[in-house]
C-alpha cells in the first residue's frame, strides 16, 4: 500500500499537517523490546519545528503517545500505534491557497490524481507526515544499537556552502554531540556558522536554499540486502527520495565514480583482523567506494551515502502560477515554513536508514537464520 514501507518491520503513516493528529502503526515488531515514551520523545525533538529562528515558528511540542503493542515498558509482538496531535493548527493562513497550485508543491499532482486534495500545508504532502517514520525510527534504531550498529546523519552543505572535502574526510563518524552542537546540524564548527548565516540571508528575503546530508552506519555485517530487485541500496534509495524535498541519494563515490577508471574505482579485498567481513574471517576492503553495500548486499564495510534536497518550495515571494480552471495567476506564500529543511531533516534520514536495515535484518534472519535477535 502507498503509505506503507517494510515488508517484514513494516509501518503505515497516517495523518494530515493541520488536521487532529499525525501517526503511525508499526507491524512485526520483535516482542520484549524494552520501549518507553521518552526514549521516542527524544528523536521527535530533534525534528520537532520551533527549534531556532532558521526553521519554522511552529509551535508544536510533538508529545507521542503510545496508544497499543508496549505493555509494563515492553513491546507485546502487536502492532504498535503511536499518535502526535497537531496543536498549533492555522488552516486559515492556507485559504488563498485553496484554489491555486503552490508552484515546485504537490498541490497539482494530487488533484490530478485523486480529483481532490488538502490544500491545508499540503495535507498529506506536509513534512509534519515524517513524525510516524521518526516515531518508528526510534524503535528500529534501538534494535539496531543492541547489535552495535550506530547511524548517523549530518548536514554537509547549504547551498554553495560546503564542509571542505578535506575536513569531511577526517570528520569519519561524528558523534552526536558533533552534530547536535549547533542549529543546523553541521559537525564543522567554521562551516556550520556559515550555514546559519546563508539560511537567516534567504528567511530574510523571503526565499530558501537547499543542500546535502550524509549517512554513515557502522556496524552493519555482511549479508543484509538481495541481489536483484529488494538490493540494499536500492530500498535505502527508495527510503531517502519518498522524504519531502528530496531529489538526489548517492550511496559510495556515487557519481564522482564516473570519472574513475575501473583500476581505480575497484575496492581491492585484504587480510584484516578477525571478524571484519562479516563472517569471513580477517576480510576487510582496502578502500570503500562501494559505500559498503555490493551486488545490493551489505559486505561488512561502513555503508555510506548522500541526500540531496531541494530549496522548500513556499517562499515569501510573488510567483507565477494557476488556479483550479486553469488561469494565469499569482500566489505569494504565507503560514509557517523552513526556509532550509536540512536541520531537521537529518534525524528523519537516520529513522529511515534504520527502518530499511532493520526490515531486512529481519528478512535475513527468516531466509537464512544467520543474524538472531
Amino acid at each position: 500500500m502507498p503509505n506503507s514501507f517494510g515488508k517484514v518491520f513494516a509501518i503505515s503513516t497516517w495523518g494530515e499537517s493541520h488536521g487532529a493528529g499525525v501517526g503511525v502503526v508499526i507491524d512485526g515488531c520483535p516482542p520484549l523490546l524494552p520501549v518507553t515514551a521518552e526514549e521516542i520523545q527524544a528523536e521527535l525533538d530533534r525534528r520537532r519545528p520551533g527549534q531556532s529562528d532558521i526553521v519554522t515558528p511552529r509551535k508544536e511540542a510533538d508529545a507521542v503517545e503510545i496508544l497499543s503493542g508496549v505493555f509494563e515498558g515492553r513491546t507485546t509482538g502487536a502492532p504498535i500505534a503511536m499518535l502526535v496531535r497537531n496543536a498549533d493548527q492555522r488552516p486559515g493562513a492556507y485559504d488563498g491557497m485553496r484554489g491555486k497550485f503552490r508552484p515546485s508543491h504537490a498541490d497539482f499532482a494530487y488533484q490530478a490524481k485523486f480529483g481532490v486534495r488538502d490544500h491545508r500545508g499540503g495535507g498529506r504532502s506536509s513534512a509534519r507526515e515524517t513524525i510516524g517514520r521518526v516515531a518508528a525510527g526510534a524503535i528500529a534504531k534501538k534494535i539496531l544499537a543492541s547489535k552495535g550498529v550506530a547511524i548517523r546523519a549530518f548536514v554537509t552543505r547549504v547551498q554553495d556552502i560546503a564542509v571542505p572535502e578535506n575536513v569531511l574526510a577526517g570528520l569519519e563518524f561524528p558523534s552526536l554531540a558533533e552534530v547536535e552542537a549547533n542549529a543546523v546540524r553541521c559537525p564543522h564548527g567554521e562551516t556550520a556558522a556559515a550555514m546559519i548565516g546563508r539560511i537567516r540571508e534567504v528567511r530574510a528575503a523571503g526565499d530558501s536554499v537547499g543542500g546535502v546530508i550524509r549517512c554513515r552506519v557502522r556496524g552493519v555485517p555482511a549479508g543484509l540486502g538481495e541481489p536483484v530487485f529488494d538490493r540494499l541500496d536500492a530500498d535505502l534509495a527508495k527510503a531517502m527520495l519518498s522524504l519531502p524535498a528530496v531529489k538526489g541519494f548517492e550511496i559510495g563515490s556515487g557519481f564522482a565514480g564516473t570519472l574513475l577508471r575501473g583500476s581505480q574505482h575497484n575496492d581491492a579485498w585484504i587480510a584484516g583482523a578477525p571478524g571484519e567481513g562479516g563472517g569471513i574471517a580477517g576480510a576487510r576492503t582496502a578502500s570503500n567506494r562501494s559505500g559498503g553495500v555490493q551486488g545490493g548486499i551489505s559486505n561488512g564495510q561502513e555503508i555510506y551515502f548522500n541526500v540531496a534536497f531541494k530549496p522548500t518550495a513556499t517562499i515569501m515571494l510573488p510567483q507565477q502560477t494557476v488556479d483550479a480552471r486553469g488561469a494565469q495567476t499569482e500566489l505569494t506564500g504565507s503560514g509557517r515554513h523552513d526556509p532550509c529543511v536540512l536541520p531537521r531533516a537529518a534525524p528523519i534520514v537516520e529513522a529511515m536508514t534504520a527502518l530499511v536495515l532493520v526490515d531486512h535484518w529481519m528478512r535475513q534472519n527468516a531466509q537464512c537464520g544467520t543474524f538472531v535477535f
